[in-house]
């Protein structure tokens, strides 16, 4: 749970994302680059780094890491597209931009990020930003069991000749529930103190209507320098 107790899970954040320039639909005009996204927490807690490398030779060789994270981003998801003719790379990754949480009474921020890099003989240029989404408070999602959020992994992206599109984890349409942030409390020091387990509250008569609503946000984003 990387935002803080109670938080959501995190399973695949580290699991590599790829995609090939492979000049869909007919394939004429392939490159076969192969571009390769994951986040990366080898720099410890609030330093999680969404990495980029990819590679021209089918996988023999990769080029330099690079952390590509925006800012203070501490990356959570991430997904790369590139075109079918390897001429643009698009990036989408969801980010924490608050540390983590050792309460559940503190605000978090999630955010959905996506980045374009041009490629050029092969080198795949600086990422810059040309889309950054609303924050929203991720405690307002809920697993089943209500004990933690639930952030799935939904976080892709595609990319044409003129475009590229993505999807990503959003909660800025969600609400707060006090009852589930003490809930959750009491569960995270029932397990560390051996003690007896909290019983979860009512959600339809302790929590607003908008608690759960973590959404789905994706768009469309043309080449900046077609």
């Amino acid at each position: 749970m990387q935002d803080g107790i109670g938080g959501a899970r995190n399973d695949l954040g580290a699991a590599p994302s790829v995609d090939i320039a492979n000049g869909a639909p007919m394939g004429a005009d392939a490159t076969d680059q192969i571009v390769l996204t994951w986040v990366d927490g080898r720099d410890g807690l609030n330093n999680e780094h969404v990495m980029f490398t990819d590679s021209t030779n089918g996988g023999a060789t990769w080029s330099t890491l690079r952390q590509i994270e925006q800012g203070d981003d501490q990356g959570y998801y991430s997904a790369p597209a590139i075109s079918p003719n390897g001429t643009d790379v698009y990036l989408v990754y969801n980010a924490f931009t608050t540390p983590f949480r050792n309460n559940t009474t503190d605000p978090r921020e999630l955010v959905g990020v996506v980045l374009h890099a041009d490629v050029g003989g092969g080198v795949v240029g600086t990422f810059s930003e040309i889309h950054r989404g609303v924050e929203g408070d991720p405690r307002s999602s809920a697993q089943n069991n209500l004990a933690g959020e639930f952030l799935g992994d939904y976080v892709y992206a595609a990319a044409t000749r003129d475009y590229g599109v993505a999807v990503w984890n959003d909660s800025r349409n969600g609400g707060i529930c006090t009852a589930i942030n003490t809930y959750r409390q009491a569960l995270h020091d029932a397990v560390v103190n051996g003690t007896a387990l909290p019983t979860a509250p009512p959600v339809q008569q302790m929590c607003p209507l908008d608690f759960g609503d973590s959404d789905i946000f994706g768009g469309s984003f043309a080449d900046p320098t077609p």
